[in-house]
């Protein structure tokens, strides 16, 4: 067995668990929501949020325990504090520090593990929220893994908030023997209850002189209702010789001479002297105090930034309602383009922005609804009383347009379109964690269609969610193994049909699903995070492959290569192109870079930065799909372009529509216009090919010449060495 590591700053780390008044082991209510909903959630039958000491561990909460060893060298909480993401053990009988445990030999039978570190606000693991089963579960899966990390940070925040009560609790002032000249309220009194000395602070409180008070009951200065049980507690303290272990008020109503009540904080010490006890009692006026702890509060539940509550508070706000069984309904707000926002205006007209939304959303919401910001531009709000599906959409509706209208800040006049998603209580979910986790999947939905949209949750999102998780993990091992390969597509003069081009097509050659083609997986890979490390590599592989054939008979041959997103996102996008150029040999002009509309729109200044100095360098920009989004003129006004590709939708409709047939025209006037060169897509007939010959557009790419091809059976086409050309 494996006994847990000793963290270097475990002094430390003891002092901070002293914090939290938890010292006797005794447990703690506030979190027994917590277990109880993890182990619901997570089909396990035993939870609990466990608090590791000097050389014993103890549980602030639990739910299905038993008997068991409490010792710290045996425990598995022990280990999992020194994991900051967490601990899971599928199977403790194969794993090595684990499998002679006692906890697993034993009665206990242990033979699953996860927990997660609960951290005080300085970092220090005091414990852990942890689940465990007398069953090994191999496929503990990333949303159940997500879900645990949830309610361990809402366990933090409970913890929280005792550490902030038990704070306030202990910080009375220590014995003061020259307590007559303090400015602090003190009153010294025997154990029968008659005043032996007070300063003329406490004098003042109470609206005495000093000499008046001297042989009174001291009970004379509290209010009546709390005489009887003050009486009480110092009966029990002279019977017993100490305060020790009895309930001792933290605040108490005096009783001024004017008959006024004043709320004054209450510390009480007691000392023999003579065989008698004494007692001193310290009062505080409240005012800063209350203010203070308030101040802490506010801290813990609220975000500074905007006032609203925060992630944590906004859960609790949800648990509650749910509790109560109303009907009710979370969306989640996320500003569409924010950080391109902060990047171009400044942070801080963007925490302006937040604050404004933060007032809007607010002015929408009833008394008995909550309005959170869960963190950076996502918002949050939880609306009580709609059960309606249709009412929520309007809902989500009338957020989007309060959010979507002007902002006049700084003397900027902005506009934020906002997404959203909707989900319902009972009807999407009956627990907090999962009902937002519902709207979060609307949302991720809504945003996947479009800025300014709102999605309704349905069950088949989940289930994309998951398989979306099992994508991406799939997508770091072809990336680590080396499964993706570039096919090539060739471009061809209309006028002779001469090979003028390749465009580079990325391709999955999946160990078990066999060769997928982009739609299959592209839109995973887009949104997550391989786009750029995937795009760089599809840049200097096609970039080796156009230099080889431009080497051996394919001289003027162009390659096209597709841009992604992320690759702007992340910076550097130019020096990685002129990199790749220089590594093998390639002058500018044979690589042609194609990006969408929607990814020039989409990051606006740096993508237009960034391909100018491209096109400075000689590189051709081409805009793919064109014709398809709706700022096609200003972009062509704007970007530095060399070529228009027109979107096969025009082309394979354009011997039949009328509309389709003019927008190729437009389009071809317009290049010609703007002196672009241009190449039509998805040609698939002759008789496509000759309209287009005859509207005098320069280049066709399709099935008509050719499939995506690997790059040995594109070579047969290129026919290296002996002259390439697809029938003119």
């Amino acid at each position: 067995m494996k006994c847990p590591a000793i963290q270097a700053n475990e002094k430390e780390r003891l002092i901070a668990l002293g914090a939290y008044g938890l010292e006797d082991g005794q447990p703690l209510p506030s979190l027994d929501p917590v277990v109880h909903i993890a182990a619901r959630m997570s089909g396990m039958p035993v939870a609990a949020v466990n608090m590791i000491g000097t050389d014993h561990v103890f549980f602030a909460a639990s739910t299905g325990v038993g008997e068991v060893d409490m010792r710290r060298d045996v425990s598995f909480c022990a280990h999992a504090i020194n994991y900051p993401d967490g601990m899971v053990i599928p199977d403790t009988m194969l794993d090595e520090r684990f499998h002679d445990n006692p906890l697993v030999t034993g009665a206990a039978g242990v033979r699953f593990y996860a927990g997660v570190p609960l951290l005080s606000p300085d970092g220090l693991a005091l414990g852990a929220l942890c689940i465990l089963d007398r069953q090994p579960h191999p496929e503990f899966s990333e949303e159940e893994w997500q879900r645990l990390r949830e309610l361990a940070r809402m366990a933090s925040d409970r913890l929280e908030l005792r550490r902030i009560a038990v704070s306030a609790e202990r910080t009375r002032p220590k014995f003061d023997e020259y307590a007559s000249g303090s400015l602090t309220p003190v009153i010294w009194f025997d154990e029968d209850g008659g005043i032996v000395a007070w300063n003329d602070a406490a004098a003042a409180v109470y609206g005495y002189t000093q000499a008046e008070g001297i042989g009174c009951a001291v009970d004379s200065l509290l209010a009546e209702d709390e005489r009887p049980a003050f009486r009480a507690l110092i009966v029990q303290a002279v019977e017993a010789g100490s305060l020790d272990r009895l309930d001792v008020p933290a605040e108490l109503n005096g009783l001024c001479r004017n008959g006024q009540v004043l709320r004054l904080g209450f510390s009480l010490f007691c000392w023999r002297d003579a065989g008698r006890l004494m007692f001193e009692a310290v009062l505080r006026d409240q005012t800063a105090q209350r203010r203070e702890r308030d101040e802490l509060r506010q801290q813990a539940c609220f975000d500074a930034l905007t006032g609203l509550a925060n992630r944590s508070r906004f859960y609790r706000c949800v648990e509650a309602v749910l509790t109560r069984a109303e009907p009710a309904v979370v969306l989640m707000i996320d500003l569409d383009g924010f950080k391109d926002i902060n990047d171009t205006l400044g942070h801080a007209l963007g925490d302006s922005i937040l604050r404004e939304v933060a007032v809007r959303l607010s002015h929408m919401a009833g008394p008995a609804d909550t309005v959170a910001r869960i963190g950076g531009d996502e918002f949050a709000v939880l609306l009580t009383g709609i059960s309606d599906p249709d009412a929520a959409s309007q809902a989500a509706d009338t957020v989007i347009g309060i959010i979507g209208r002007t902002m006049v800040i700084d003397g900027h006049e902005i506009r934020v379109s906002a997404s959203c998603g909707v989900a319902l209580a009972p009807l999407h979910a009956m627990e907090a964690l999962e009902l937002v986790g519902n709207a979060d999947l609307a949302l991720f939905k809504a945003k996947s269609i479009d800025r300014g949209r709102r999605s309704l949750f349905e069950p088949a999102l989940r289930m994309e969610a998951v398989a979306r998780r099992r994508h991406g993990l799939e997508l770091h091992r072809a990336v680590d193994n080396g499964e993706f390969l570039l096919f090539y597509q060739p471009q061809v003069s209309l006028i002779d049909g001469a090979i003028t081009g390749a465009e580079a097509l990325i391709r999955w050659l999946h160990p078990e699903r066999g060769l997928l083609t982009p739609a299959a997986f592209l839109p995973s890979l887009e949104s997550g995070p391989l786009a750029a490390t995937v795009g760089a590599w599809v840049l200097d592989a096609a970039c080796a492959q156009a230099a080889f054939w431009r080497r051996h008979g394919a001289p003027s041959l162009r390659m096209g290569v597709n841009l992604f997103g992320a690759q702007f996102r992340v910076g550097g996008l130019a020096a990685d192109v002129i990199g790749a150029l220089e590594r093998h040999g390639l002058p500018p002009d044979a690589l042609e870079l194609e990006v969408t509309e929607n990814i020039a729109l989409a990051h606006d200044d740096v993508a237009l930065a960034t391909l100018e100095r491209l096109r400075a360098q000689g590189v051709g920009i081409a805009f793919d799909d064109f014709g398809t989004g709706y700022a096609s003129l200003s972009l062509l006004k704007t970007y530095p372009l060399t070529r228009i590709k027109i979107d096969r939708s025009f082309v394979q409709g354009m011997l039949e529509s009328r509309r389709d047939a003019s927008v190729v025209r437009a389009i071809l006037d317009m290049a010609r216009s703007f002196e672009l060169q241009t190449i039509a897509e998805g040609i698939e007939t002759d008789a496509q090919r000759q309209r287009l010959r005859l509207e005098r557009c320069d280049e066709g790419q399709g099935y008509l010449f050719g499939k995506p091809l690997p790059a040995a059976q594109f070579e047969l086409l290129l026919g290296i060495g002996r002259g390439a050309k697809v029938a003119a």
